[in-house]
């Protein structure tokens, strides 16, 4: 791997040919978000090298990342909290509609605002050590990084509503079964098999990843009717690349596709 792309030290980065592994660096305080690490996020997701496909996000010291930094959390007014929330909602946007897959190997704690982070990923694996929590209600406080859309999605109101109340804490398993995690694998194996499924999605057209992470979220939000719209317009804008006439024409060849 290349690692002399970084943009801080608290968080790592590394290229490996079309790949970005992006490691959260705040060992001793089990990679809690700060506003340091959200900012480098931001500049690295808002701005990535050229030539990345595809990005796997991850931790260190035995955890994916713990939340919100308590320990340097300032008083804030209500504008400011206000202002603070919405600034997090935009640098998950970037990370989630920025038109790079991410892949996020999981374990330890995925806790508060490390699950809205993982939320925002597009595949997401979990190690047996991964704890998934929200335990803002049971500090006083109510989450502001994006759970109630997309861990409320997944999960659905009333159990996120649950999770909440009480602190309720879900291992790997559990997650997987929920749609928290995609894969569940032993302890030690998920930057193995996150670097696997970046290299595979790698391999598709640009353009297809790019709409699949932006289009499939979006027709979600949408009626019946506007979706299927949008999935026909994604159709068309796809199918007339020439990465679209390479994927048939590897098909009929019966070989893998080289796309550009």
């Amino acid at each position: 791997m290349n690692d002399d792309f970084t943009v801080s030290e608290i968080l790592k980065i590394a290229l490996d040919g079309e790949i970005a592994v992006l490691t959260m660096n705040r060992p001793n305080k089990r990679n809690a978000m700060n506003d340091t690490l959200l900012d480098s996020l931001d500049r690295f997701f808002s701005k990535p090298p050229k030539d990345v496909r595809v990005v796997v996000l991850t931790g260190t010291a035995g955890h994916f990342c713990s939340g919100l930094d308590l320990s340097e959390h300032v008083s804030r007014s209500t504008e400011e909290t206000l202002h603070h929330s919405r600034n997090w909602h935009r640098v998950m946007d970037v990370i989630q509609y920025g038109g790079l897959p991410v892949v996020s190997a999981i374990f330890g704690a995925a806790i508060g605002g490390g699950l809205e982070l993982a939320a925002s990923t597009h595949v997401r694996i979990a190690e047996a050590s991964s704890i998934f929590q929200l335990p803002e209600g049971r500090r006083g406080i109510f989450v502001g990084g994006g759970a109630t859309v997309r861990v409320g999605r997944i999960l659905g109101a009333d159990r996120m509503t649950e999770m909440m109340l009480t602190g309720r804490k879900y291992n790997a398993t559990e997650a997987l079964n929920l749609g928290l995690a995609h894969y569940s694998v032993a302890d030690g194996e998920a930057f193995a098999l996150a670097m696997q499924l970046a290299g595979k999605i790698a391999r598709n057209a640009p353009l297809s990843n790019y709409l699949m992470v932006n289009t499939i979220s979006r027709v979600d939000d949408m009626s019946r009717s506007d979706g299927l719209f949008v999935e026909s317009l994604s159709a068309a804008i796809s199918q007339s690349t020439p990465d679209a006439e390479e994927g048939l024409k590897a098909f009929l060849e019966k070989r893998a596709p080289v796309f550009r």
